[in-house]
């Protein structure tokens, strides 16, 4: 009867520490571009595209680029190895994931925020 307490004791723990480096390693911070380089690790900037700047897509080697500038201003060049992004030109801003490498961004996911058909419209009222 001990034996399998001490099992079970067992089995917990491992399932705690594994769960405890799931979490860990899914939870990924938003940061600026400064901030960014200086972690050097995988974060998330949220940003807009710079328009005048342009876009790239490179079909032989699937590499998307463009500048983007974050939310204090500092602009930066990314580098997604991957399509562009559905609906990239009329977003409203951008969160980029990935990390720095150098001056670059290498992304490795970006996501757009579009414009709601609901803003900008004035309320309508109902008269009873």
């Amino acid at each position: 009867m001990q034996k399998r307490y001490v099992i079970a004791g067992v089995v917990i723990v491992v399932l705690a520490v594994v769960a405890w480096f799931a979490l860990g390693e899914s939870s990924i911070e938003y940061a600026d571009v400064e901030r960014a380089q200086r972690l050097g690790k995988t974060v998330q900037v949220v940003g807009t595209w710079v328009k005048e700047e342009g876009s790239a897509y490179d079909e032989h080697g699937n590499l998307f680029t463009f500048h983007m500038n974050d939310e204090k201003g500092k602009r930066v060049f990314v580098e997604l190895h991957g399509a562009k992004p559905n609906n990239f030109e009329i977003a409203t801003s951008i969160v980029v994931r990935g990390r720095m490498e150098g001056s670059t961004f290498k992304a490795t996911n970006v996501l757009t925020k579009c414009p709601s058909k609901y803003e900008g419209q004035p309320a309508t009222t109902v008269a009873s």
